[in-house]
């Protein structure tokens, strides 16, 4: 009988996070595939869980995904973890995800804490729609390709960044898209979490000097949908002739034009005068 793979949430900083099925379920798996083998180890410690440990990363996922897939094909079930959070989102999980679907070994999810969701909740931002981005490039031209191709986003972008290159990001962020609203969100569910709502620019200014430590996701506002004006200023210019034609005042009939045709009242009052 073929094994499961179990991709199991882990919490992102305050253990209390971690569910009573997450718990349940690295309990029983055979083995357990994990980012970084020293961070989970402390985690299974604390709650007093012993299983295997298989180190899955970066740079062995091609060569440690087929022992975790032949193992799991012989009847093993396996949970991945990843350092803090959901595992396979902007993590390597996703092509031991992957070799499973072209195996067709089933893959069951246990959801826990995520940092991309949890920044958005509290950002104060638009949350209907939104996409995330992950990390930024190092390389400046890729970079540079990657937030040019955003500028027309009206979604609300969550980045992830790393104290060290904050400088930068805010630099490149306020130079591609303007001054925009932005929330910071800084060591979610640690002892020192903190949601700072600014602006880019203001952004951009204050932490200059390297202040900000810890985990950091960025939530940037998208671009604001561009309205066309419901009526050119000849129609609004119609139209307010038509109101004083019923007796209305020249000024109250242009102000009345400007209100609905959302057309500056002076620019309307010089044409019909």
């Amino acid at each position: 009988m073929i094994g499961t793979l179990y991709v199991v949430g882990t919490p992102i900083g305050n253990l209390g996070d971690i569910s009573s099925r997450a718990l349940e379920t690295l309990k029983n798996v055979d083995f357990i595939a994990a980012e970084d083998t020293r961070v989970t180890i402390k985690l299974l410690n604390h709650f007093g869980i012993k299983k295997p440990l298989i180190s899955y990363f970066e740079h062995n996922k091609h060569e440690k995904g087929e022992v975790i897939t032949d193992r799991i094909l012989q009847g093993e079930d396996c949970a991945i973890v990843t350092d803090a959070g959901m595992p396979c989102i902007s993590d390597p999980g996703e092509d031991l995800v992957r070799q499973c679907a072209e195996k067709e070994i089933r893959t069951v999810v246990v959801p826990g804490p995520s940092a991309v969701i949890s920044a958005l909740a509290v950002s104060g931002l638009s949350t209907g729609r939104f996409c995330f981005e992950g990390f930024l490039s190092v390389n400046k031209k890729s970079r540079k390709d990657h937030l040019e191709s955003l500028l027309t986003e009206q979604r609300t972008m969550i980045f992830y960044e790393a104290p060290h290159k904050l400088k930068n990001t805010l630099e490149d962020l306020c130079e591609t898209f303007g001054d925009r609203k932005l929330s910071i969100a800084r060591e979610l569910t640690k002892v020192h979490e903190e949601v700072i709502r600014t602006t880019l620019k203001e952004a951009k200014e204050r932490y200059a000097d390297g202040s900000l430590k810890g985990e950091i996701v960025l939530i940037l506002e998208g671009k604001k949908e561009e309205t066309s004006p419901q009526y050119t200023i000849d129609e609004a210019v119609d139209y307010a002739r038509r109101l004083i034609k019923d007796g209305m005042r020249p000024t109250d009939a242009a102000k009345e034009a400007a209100a609905i045709s959302k057309i500056k009242k002076n620019d309307i009052y010089r044409l019909l005068i």
